[in-house]
């Protein structure tokens, strides 16, 4: 629960309804946070927001499709009135679709644009109006490594739109500075979650695995930690960095004898 003497932040989560999302979600409710669970899927988000709140925390449900202007602006909306500020963004929708490069389709990778980082710009535009307003905000993006090199074959979407996610939070924290805004990206290596488990064939799990220093893929709420730290107060002079949570991966090359 959080203390009477502590300032309690409004933290949206985007894809917040399983996965890296709710782990994120978890971690900042015990920080004493009050948690928006923003999810296309309004069920799933109103399960985890009622399970956060039976184990005593703050948390609510917001319908929010971060690919569409209209509900990004209606669930920020909703937001104000509601609750009167938003404090912390967490960017962690996003899409993943394997094709090889020659016949990777124009509709998935506008998806992967739309959702990946189009969401990323439009949520961080409208929260950041709100966090202006009170002189304090956090924005985490939740980018990947394979916006940072190319991770094996078929991700011209992916990998793209998590760069592009690199280069915009950067720009943001130029942009949001003035405001006592920080503008941060964690960039996972593979972790195990419910994507992972049905786009990481169990040859490509192997051949990654043994490109990890650590030799083993991370967990949601290692990210979670890294997240929590970048939307804390103790993180107030760090802005426009990228954390790589990746067990050595892209600090690795030929790592064998």
């Amino acid at each position: 629960m959080t203390s009477p003497h502590k300032i309690t932040r409004v933290a949206l989560i985007t894809g917040a309804a399983k996965g890296i999302g709710a782990a994120i979600a978890d971690r900042l409710a015990r920080e004493g946070h009050h948690i928006l669970i923003g999810d296309i899927d309004e069920a799933q988000a109103g399960e985890k927001a009622e399970a956060l709140k039976a184990a005593g925390h703050l948390a609510d449900a917001v319908r929010l499709d971060v690919s569409d202007a209209e509900s990004v602006a209606a669930a920020f909306a909703d937001i104000d009135a509601k609750w009167k500020r938003c404090d912390i963004v967490v960017n962690n929708a996003g899409i993943a679709k394997t094709a090889p490069f020659l016949d990777f389709a124009l509709d998935s990778w506008q998806a992967h644009l739309n959702v990946n980082v189009t969401g990323v710009l439009l949520c961080s535009q409208h929260g950041g109006r709100l966090m202006r307003r009170e002189g304090w905000g956090r924005i985490v993006n939740i980018a990947s490594v394979a916006g940072m090199r190319a991770v094996g074959v078929g991700r011209t979407g992916y990998g793209t739109s998590k760069a592009a996610v690199i280069g915009l939070t950067r720009q943001m924290a130029v942009e949001l500075a003035e405001y006592n805004i920080t503008a941060n990206a964690v960039a996972p290596g593979p972790v195990d979650t419910p994507m992972t488990k049905v786009l990481h064939s169990a040859t490509f799990r192997q051949a990654y695995t043994s490109a990890i220093p650590m030799r083993r893929y991370g967990t949601p709420e290692e990210i979670a930690a890294a997240v929590a730290y970048l939307a804390s107060e103790d993180a107030g002079y760090v802005t426009g960095t990228v954390l790589p949570l990746d067990g050595g991966f892209l600090a690795s090359g030929a790592h064998q004898w």
